[in-house]
């Protein structure tokens, strides 16, 4: 039998998921009781997280009531921080981004000093639209690092040492009273592509090439992060190449893994050493929008690199569609999509591959805001959280 908490989440669930419904129809779909149904709807309306209203009709008589969800019952708080750059947004419970604003970032200087300019964001957005710091309900946060599943910290991220360990959901706790949710940055953009570009794809893999290189996973509907939030890091599968016997280090300690060889900071390093005037991320993107012989031919050879690894992913997960996103993506397209369309093609299976769709995201660069502003949503209204929004009649 299910639990108040669950029972309150499910039936808001099915609201979210069909759209507005009167009572009758929730009883037909779920095969409740019409005072199970009844209990579940007041207690969702008293909570204000479902506001109802008249349903207009053909025939005369007493029109019947319907429900919906109420995205506006309060507001979420997201930022979706990568190597060089974050983007911060204020969005509504439903996870519509209502404001959003994009700005540098160093994680390599620490928590304390990148979390307090994002709070800075988040301050300048509520007093901007009026909001009150209590409506804040949920707060996301995505990083480029390993983050320890349920925990709210990152273990050993390479890039971003200082940030190990450190405790992300108490830091917000000075600011702001509600709960926190730390993800993976490739998690997060998995899950905004499946949730605003490809909704009917149940098993989808989003491969996140930028600085570095990592993915997440859809499976069944659900982000799939393993058994302590390792799954998917791409970017640190070892690869070997004919006659060497160590490959370059990289970030991790570790030698020859992909990032090494086709991250963006990798191909910046080939770059460099080639004589070309590159400093930073920038300088590589804008030699690959103008076309440099140079960054073309090592942005085609990370292709064939990362399309080997991918391969790998097909073949072991089967997903539906795998999503190609990330700033060197949005950049270089032409030149890396067609390199790892070609591997993966012909290394997988023919049965992975038969009904396998291989594109560009057409979020860019915002997957990973409307991620978070999805996650934080859902999770605020699964059972475990919903109970803080929705009192028991007792």
């Amino acid at each position: 039998m299910a639990t108040f908490e669950e029972g309150i989440s499910d039936t808001l669930s099915l609201l979210r998921r069909k759209g507005p419904m009167t009572r009758a129809e929730i009883v037909a779909e779920t095969g409740l009781s019409r005072s199970a149904v009844n209990l579940r709807i007041d207690a969702l309306l008293t909570a204000r997280l479902v506001i109802g209203s008249a349903r207009e009709t053909a025939t005369k008589g007493r029109p019947a009531e319907v429900f919906s969800f109420n995205s506006g019952r309060g507001k979420l708080l997201a930022a979706d921080v990568g190597a060089t750059k974050f983007r911060a947004g204020l969005c509504d419970l439903g996870g519509e981004v209502e404001s959003e604003i994009e700005l540098p970032s160093d994680v390599a200087v620490g928590p304390e000093v990148l979390l307090g300019t994002i709070v800075d964001c988040f301050e300048k957005f509520l007093a901007e639209t009026g909001t009150d710091a209590e409506e804040i309900l949920g707060i996301g946060l995505s990083l480029p690092a390993p983050v320890r599943r349920g925990a709210g910290t990152t273990v050993n991220p390479p890039i971003m040492p200082l940030w190990n360990r450190f405790d992300v959901p108490a830091w917000f706790s000075r600011h702001f009273d509600c709960p926190v949710f730390l993800e993976k940055d490739a998690n997060a953009m998995a899950y905004g592509a499946a949730r605003f570009s490809h909704p009917t794809a149940d098993d989808l893999l989003l491969v996140k090439i930028g600085t570095g290189i990592g993915s997440g996973l859809i499976h069944r509907g659900h982000l799939y992060r393993g058994a302590d939030g390792a799954a998917g890091d791409l970017g640190h599968i070892p690869t070997t190449l004919p006659g060497e016997e160590e490959g370059p280090l990289c970030k991790c300690g570790n030698r020859g893994c992909l990032e090494a060889r086709a991250g963006g900071w990798a191909i910046l390093r080939d770059l460099q050493e080639a004589g070309e005037p590159v400093h930073a991320q920038d300088d590589l993107i804008a030699a690959l929008a103008a076309g440099r012989p140079a960054a073309v031919q090592l942005a085609r050879r990370a292709g064939q690199q990362i399309g080997t690894a991918i391969a790998t992913a097909v073949n072991l997960l089967n997903p539906r569609i795998v999503v190609l996103a990330g700033h060197l993506v949005a950049a270089g397209g032409d030149h890396l999509v067609p390199a790892i369309r070609e591997r993966v093609y012909s290394r997988s299976l023919p049965l992975a591959t038969s009904d396998l769709t291989i594109v560009p995201s057409d979020l860019h660069p915002r997957e990973g805001l409307v991620g978070l502003a999805h996650l934080v949503s859902d999770g605020l209204l699964e059972p475990a959280q919903i109970g803080r929004l929705v009192e028991r009649d007792t």
